[in-house]
């Protein structure tokens, strides 16, 4: 069985002043967590790349049943006011993503017979 799941990210860059980041970050994660229609969150924190540096810093997923739902989260007033909190941080420094995931039950493909 699979299913397609709408996933909105946000991509944070390296910051330039670590302890101001954190502290804007848990505000707005505090947000977060108070939108409605999360199925599921990740917080990533990159750790590198296989070709040396990399400019990204965290990533935030959060999923959504579907595309309905994550716009009703997205304008939702805890939304609104997750993203006045990003609004904080400086021009530049997170990029915001919208996908569509497909998952498929058991995470590998059945091999052909």
């Amino acid at each position: 069985m699979s299913s397609f799941m709408s996933k909105f990210m946000i991509l944070f860059g390296k910051p330039q002043q670590p302890g101001e980041f954190e502290d804007i970050y848990n505000d707005f994660f505090t947000l977060v967590e108070k939108m409605p229609n999360i199925s599921r969150r990740q917080v990533i924190d990159v750790l590198g790349s296989p070709v040396g540096e990399t400019q990204l810093f965290r990533i935030l997923e959060l999923y959504f049943d579907d595309r309905a739902k994550m716009e009703t989260a997205l304008t939702s007033g805890a939304g609104q006011k997750a993203g006045e909190e990003l609004g904080r941080l400086p021009a530049g420094s997170f990029e915001m993503v919208f996908a569509e995931v497909y998952e498929e039950e058991g995470g590998s493909t059945p091999t052909a017979t």
